[in-house]
């Protein structure tokens, strides 16, 4: 294997996977490199090395990276080949939008008539939170959060609602991976306890709260850290300093 192709030591050999045709494996593999940041924001990617470190042709490469470009994920450009995007601060403020507004009504909607076992697994995922962020465990907590908020919109049973929420939830995985540190699961720990604890009062208008509080708290720590690094955004000369340090949350009801 050449140099190149040892630069993606991260990736593994796709060919003797079982699930999915070549093209579905190179999409999952690349995929899973940018959102876990291992291809940084801007980097740019070398198809050739791909091929010979996936042990796949070049085609279910080209189809792959014409998937992740219609995700966002990868510019392709003509003439100077294939980055790994830029993480653009409008998109996420779209996407962190779509969340507060159907995840605080969600939640809203459920503690009117929370059935019991939707609440018990909640609180027992807080309990395993509490426990992953004491330890420092990252990718177990990064696990039982995307599983906090399935438990909520499976106990909702609105297939289209749950749809939207999955697809703005993809579009946010690298920003949660870059906000992803001890003191930060702390603070998503106590913010889903506080979305607990209503639920179970039969409190709506404090569990949407709960929710906007929580969402609004990871978009403002975005911002704090496109001030630090902002060679990994691709329009933080679009959002003005004021902005950035003071950004407007969405309203709730109540």
């Amino acid at each position: 294997m050449n140099v190149k192709a040892e630069s993606y030591g991260f990736l593994g050999d796709v060919r003797g996977a079982t699930r999915g045709g070549a093209t579905a494996r190179v999409v999952a593999a690349l995929r899973e490199a940018i959102v876990s940041l291992e291809l940084s924001p801007g980097t740019q990617l070398d198809k050739n090395a791909l091929c010979l470190r996936l042990g796949v042709s070049r085609f279910p490469v080209s189809e792959a990276l014409s998937r992740l470009q219609a995700e966002g994920l990868v510019e392709i450009r003509p003439q100077s080949g294939t980055i790994v995007s830029l993480i653009r601060l409008s998109d996420v403020r779209e996407n962190l939008f779509l969340r507060r507004a159907l995840e605080a009504e969600a939640v809203r909607s459920l503690a009117a008539d929370m059935p019991p076992d939707a609440l018990a697994a909640l609180q027992r995922n807080i309990r395993y939170q509490k426990s992953a962020a004491q330890a420092g465990d990252p990718a177990g907590f990064h696990k039982l959060d995307l599983e906090f908020h399935e438990i909520i919109f499976a106990a909702l049973g609105f297939e289209r609602v749950r749809a939207t929420v999955e697809s703005a939830r993809l579009g946010l995985d690298r920003i949660r991976r870059l906000l992803a540190t001890k003191r930060r699961h702390k603070l998503t720990y106590d913010e889903h306890a506080k979305i607990v604890t209503a639920l179970a009062a039969g409190d709506g208008d404090a569990a949407a709260a709960a929710m906007i509080a929580h969402l609004d708290a990871v978009m403002k720590e975005l911002l704090s850290l496109a001030e630090k690094q902002p060679e990994i955004f691709a329009d933080k000369a679009s959002f003005p300093k004021a902005v950035s340090q003071n950004p407007r949350p969405l309203r709730g009801r109540g």
